[in-house]
């Protein structure tokens, strides 16, 4: 089953990721500079993340604490693969090609894409 994060629900899991164990008040902390959202809606983004079972939650006295129940590079994949198959019928390379124009390529990109194509080629 795949899980369906939205935009915003994807800001909150991304700061899970990369400090899990957080409470809501430390979440809206760390989105503060990003976002205009109240702690309100920061709890409501993260009940439907814990109802949807991206989210685990273990109490601290009066206070939750959100840890990732999947891990950043599985739901990467899962979102590619669909975006892929959406936009670009299942094949990789107009999706390349589509970034390249949009946004180019910096030397370091084309060095990355090449290892990454000799070693699937490999």
């Amino acid at each position: 089953m795949t899980v369906q994060i939205t935009p915003a629900e994807l800001e909150i899991m991304k700061i899970i990721w990369d400090r899990p164990g957080l409470g809501a008040s430390e979440i809206a902390g760390a989105l503060v500079d990003q976002q205009d959202w109240t702690i309100k809606t920061i709890k409501t983004l993260l009940t439907r993340l814990v109802e949807k079972g991206a989210l685990a939650t273990t109490s601290e006295g009066r206070r939750y604490l959100y840890t990732p129940k999947i891990a950043r590079k599985a739901y990467q994949k899962t979102a590619a693969g669909q975006l892929v198959d959406r936009l670009f019928n299942g094949r990789a390379a107009p999706l390349v090609a589509q970034l390249a124009d949009a946004r180019g390529l910096t030397d370091e990109d084309i060095a990355e894409l090449e290892a990454l194509l000799g070693t699937l080629k490999s």
